[in-house]
């Protein structure tokens, strides 16, 4: 250290936040770091020009009047506000922001000399309370939004403050360094003098800025309007790198009808070409209506008056743009409907005032006439409310649909509400009003929905399967954060494809049953349109920000309400009003996949169907639904296969634990639904009896197969797994059962008494040995979780299996010495997990039942499966010589 040179040892104290310990190494270190110039050039190289004096009157013991001069001769920045502060504080007048001593560690005559060379530079300080510069300037952002006229700090004085007394936030905590770009935005012209002071705009302040130069006035005056004009051009002129965004120009439309000159303002900007980008852009159909169309927000009657507003600025032909307006015509409505679905408008007055008032709306925004189409659509939305009879009773008045008609469209929508998850409450509905919707719906389901597993993306395919989803049951309710324009992208993936439009049981209703799919089609292809390119992005669409629905006022509050320092928590400064319209579900909602287990029940094809894709897409509201008696008991719900393990398998997603709680609590052993459906069912969906009927023949067929060997079985006989449908696995031999292995046959206990003279007990004629005899054989029953461990043991070597694969490849892949660690899949992890679990558990029962000397029956394949609890080896002792 000693041999270094003064630049270095400069440098390496410029590193250091308190250099006491480095002046004390050495008596070199010392004499160095006693030199004015060194620490004059410590402030300045550690913290800046702008803030170098500011740290330098907070270390009293290194600041004298030679390090003072240096500091100012090298082009440390001295404000007239800085003086006032430092007055403030050194005479007890307290500082908002300045929690230490800071200068009442100067000694007086060096304070004294700071204050002499302050006052050589800017004559006679103001130093009463609220004259200081920082005031004056709080002053002006507080009457902001008054006329010119009405402010206290006039152009002049705020002139003054920041060209000739050097205005500038000295300090990170000091609030007017993030009040200092509102300045700015107020009166632009400062910003030169800014900038000559040493003032940088940062972008991160760019939204922030140009929101409140579009802030409404408290009170309103004419030239509002040509004020935000110039300001706008002033400071886009002055610093390229403001400009307006998109995100603002967005906030400013959501305040068309309440702040006028705003709106009036950005039109003109728009026309002169200030902005760098068209405004037709925001406004069309691409970003805002479509988010319209995915939010709650569409039912609110602010937004209708806005999205209207804007309609007749910046007219569309587009279908999402005319498909959002009509939503707002029948969603905002405030006049009351019947909820029954029969009524009309001869039988109902407020129904016949609610058709007519939405028929003078759709005419007066030019949207008429309405189709076939536009009503299947509106009724397709999320957000229709579930007294949707008003919009049924103006496609039967005013667009003259008759009954066959109207079937149709009753058709096309209880298909197309399928998947969308959220529309359990109109399908119950529909299905009430139409009781042949059911049939439809059942034979839907089963012919277009059903997956097997070779319909998945093959393993090999990470990618691929980890995109994979299911369009039923799809889980709205997301975690995590996700863009509101990209919701409907996000739950979207590969999808069993369609392959013909459905054939439904009603003949009036058979000629538009197809109709729907079309739709989607079309409508999946309009959805798109957000991932294309900009049309006006020459720029950077960053740089230009993202369109949301927050008004103007409200992102202002959130600027004032959040700290300065916590700009990523702005997301967290909000209240349920600003929220609750960004939600992409409706306020009232019951699952389609809980309506369809509830409507088709437990052992149906449809529940089969929707319980097979609530697997796959994770969604747990639809596989905890049971279904409860009076008394709150759970009655029955859909059984868990084998196959959905499989399907998980394959996708590498680990299984709900509702899976496994199935498991556990006994539930019955089936490889697929094709175990307890009848093949009509699965070809057709429909139910040849009812519930009480089909369970009744289910039994009989059971009792029939075997006769008595059936009933030597045990209790668990009638959880026999079948490989094959019910109807062909009657005349079926059951499975035989495996050989135990050695290590179980040795534990086995013998019950003949060894040594007995007796020939009834030798001869096996005794009751007692009988009766020992019968519980022997009946603990040798295999019970239903010792079938599932048994065949999740074969998934789980299969998954190791195809990791050791994986790995192998991977490491041959990898260049020599470089250690590559593969994960394994979810569901590999989850099974090894609780598979270990479930034969804890399956032991403690058999235990509880029979005994503690219960051997431990493993039915896996391979040694590697086994899970045998075994006494660890005594450790062998070293025989010293």
């Amino acid at each position: 250290m000693d041999r270094l040179c003064d630049e270095i040892l400069q440098l390496i104290l410029n590193e250091l936040n308190n250099p006491s310990a480095f002046t004390l190494i050495s008596k070199r270190h010392y004499e160095f770091a006693r030199d004015p110039y060194v620490r004059a050039s410590y402030f300045l190289g550690r913290y800046g020009r702008i803030q170098a004096l500011y740290w330098a009157l907070g270390r009293g013991k290194l600041l004298d009047e030679r390090v003072i001069d240096i500091l100012l001769s090298s082009g440390a920045h001295l404000s007239r506000y800085l003086v006032q502060c430092a007055m403030h504080h050194y005479f007890r007048t307290q500082v908002p922001f300045i929690k230490t001593r800071w200068v009442r560690t100067i000694p007086l005559p060096v304070f004294s000399y700071f204050l002499s060379i302050a006052a050589r530079m800017y004559g006679d300080i103001p130093v009463a309370k609220g004259e200081d510069d920082g005031s004056i300037l709080t002053l002006l952002l507080k009457q902001s939004r008054f006329p010119t006229e009405y402010r206290a700090a006039k152009w002049e004085q705020v002139k003054d403050v920041v060209e000739k007394y050097k205005f500038i936030p000295f300090s990170d905590r000091d609030p007017m360094m993030a009040q200092f770009p509102l300045v700015l935005a107020i009166e632009p012209r400062l910003l030169p003098y800014a900038r000559l002071n040493g003032f940088n705009m940062d972008r991160k302040y760019r939204n922030f800025v140009f929101r409140r130069m579009f802030e409404k006035p408290a009170i309103m005056f004419e030239s509002r309007a040509d004020e935000i004009v110039e300001n706008v051009r002033e400071l886009s002129r002055l610093d390229p790198d403001m400009f307006l965004s998109r995100t603002v120009a967005a906030e400013i439309c959501m305040e068309a009808k309440t702040n006028e000159p705003a709106y009036t303002a950005l039109k003109r900007l728009d026309k002169s070409g200030v902005l760098r980008f068209e405004l037709s852009y925001v406004i069309g159909p691409l970003p805002t209506h479509v988010l319209f169309l995915n939010t709650r927000s569409v039912t609110t009657s602010h937004t209708a008056g806005v999205l209207r507003v804007l309609f007749k600025d910046f007219p569309s032909e587009d279908p999402t743009v005319r498909l959002v307006l009509l939503l707002t015509v029948f969603l905002s409505e405030p006049t009351a409907v019947p909820s029954s679905l029969s009524a009309t408008s001869e039988t109902s007055q407020s129904l016949a005032r609610y058709v007519e008032s939405c028929n003078e709306e759709i005419e007066e925004l030019g949207l008429g006439p309405l189709t076939r189409k536009d009503i299947t659509d509106v009724l397709l939305s999320k957000f229709v409310p579930e007294r949707f009879g008003g919009i049924l009773e103006y496609a039967r008045s005013v667009l003259k649909l008759d009954k066959s008609e109207m079937d149709g469209v009753m058709t096309d929508v209880a298909l197309g509400c399928l998947e969308i998850g959220c529309k359990g409450r109109m399908l119950k509905k529909l299905v009430e009003a139409h009781e042949f919707l059911g049939d439809v719906i059942a034979a839907h389901l089963v012919k277009h929905y059903r997956i097997n597993i070779d319909d998945l993306p093959p393993s090999e395919d990470e990618k691929a399967c980890k995109e994979y989803s299911a369009p039923l049951c799809a889980d709205f309710m997301m975690r995590g954060r996700v863009t509101l324009a990209g919701l409907e992208d996000a739950m979207a993936g590969p999808v069993v494809q369609i392959a013909e439009p459905v054939e439904p049981q009603n003949a009036d209703g058979a000629e538009h049953a197809g109709e729907h799919a079309e739709g989607q089609e079309g409508e999946s292809d309009d959805e798109d349109g957000p991932e294309d390119t900009d049309p006006a992005g020459d720029g950077d669409d960053e740089d230009l920000g993202a369109i949301g629905q927050d008004t103007l006022s409200a992102m202002i509050r959130k600027d004032e309400m959040m700290p300065t320092r916590r700009r990523r928590y702005h997301e967290l400064y909000t209240n349920y009003h600003d929220s609750i319209g960004k939600l992409p579900y409706p306020a009232d909602y019951t699952q389609v996949g809980t309506w369809i287990q509830s409507h088709f029940g437990h052992l149906s094809a449809a529940a089969a169907v929707v319980r097979i894709h609530a697997v796959i897409n994770q969604n747990y509201n639809v596989l905890h639904h049971h279904m409860y008696m009076s008394d709150g008991t759970i009655l029955a719900h859909v059984p868990t296969t084998l196959k959905q393990f499989k399907i998980l398998a394959r996708l590498g997603r680990g299984p709900s634990m509702s899976l496994f709680d199935d498991i556990e609590g006994g539930t019955e052993f089936y490889f697929s639904e094709e175990d307890y459906l009848s093949q009509e069912e699965l070809t057709t969906g429909l139910t040849p009896l009812g519930p009480s009927g089909k369970r009744a023949a289910r039994k009989a067929a059971r009792t029939s197969v075997g006769g008595s060997g059936s009933a030597a079985a045990g209790p668990s006989s009638s959880a026999t797994p079948l490989s094959k449908p019910m109807s062909q696995s009657i005349n079926t031999p059951p499975p035989a059962k495996k050989r135990p292995r050695r290590s179980v046959a040795s534990t086995v206990k013998s019950y003949v008494v060894p040594d007995s003279d007796d020939e009834a007990i030798a001869d096996g004629r005794d009751e007692s040995h009988q009766h020992l005899q019968r519980f022997a054989k009946k603990r040798r029953a295999e019970t239903n979780m010792q079938r599932w461990i048994k065949h999740l043991a074969v998934l789980l070597k299969e998954e190791q299996k195809k990791y050791n694969e994986k790995k192998r490849r991977v490491h041959a892949a990898a260049p020599p010495g470089v250690k590559v660690k593969v994960p394994k899949t979810e569901f590999h992890k989850s099974l090894a997990l609780n598979l270990p679990r479930l034969r804890r558990i399956d032991r403690g029962k058999r235990e509880k039942l029979y005994g503690a000397d219960v051997p431990d029956e493993d039915c896996s394949e391979s040694d590697e499966d086994e899970y045998q609890y075994r006494s660890a080896r005594a450790k062998r002792r070293k025989l010293e010589d």
